[in-house]
């Protein structure tokens, strides 16, 4: 089996490259992270590398480094602002897996297991998404 090649039409690539917004969370040379317009539960975020990467496999150990890193951050952030212990951090390698846009993330869920929802089948009130982007920005310059 071959990975599938990354497209640079996808829609990561295209928050990176400022063709669309998205609501920022944290933001370094390597990495961005931003709220889940389809989120599983209240705070969902994403944690994107700056690097053309569908998967893990394809990813360099400096950037999976940095998405480790910022996902650090941001689980801070998400249990300040949330007040929630739980931080579920899931990684999806491949449409078999789930992946549904194909460039390397990191999701991250505060919930409890058993509360997830069926990923991407609500999308969220942007002004909602917004205020909580906000909360966690403000959280992680607090830190």
């Amino acid at each position: 089996m071959t990975i599938q090649a990354y497209d640079d039409s996808n829609v990561f690539a295209k928050m990176l490259a400022g063709e669309i917004p998205c609501h920022k969370v944290y933001e370094d040379d390597k990495t961005l992270a931003f709220m889940d317009i389809m989120p599983q539960a209240k705070g969902h975020v994403l944690v994107i590398p700056k690097q053309k990467a569908v998967e893990l496999s394809q990813l360099e150990p400096e950037y999976a480094q940095a998405v480790l890193m910022t996902a650090k951050k941001v689980m801070q952030a998400q249990r300040t602002v949330f007040q929630r212990e739980g931080v579920i951090q899931m990684q999806l390698n491949g449409a078999e897996a789930g992946q549904t846009v194909f460039h390397y993330h990191v999701h991250l869920i505060p919930s409890n297991f058993h509360e997830l929802g069926k990923h991407a089948t609500n999308q969220a009130d942007m002004a909602e998404l917004a205020e909580q982007a906000k909360q966690l920005r403000e959280a992680i310059d607090a830190a």
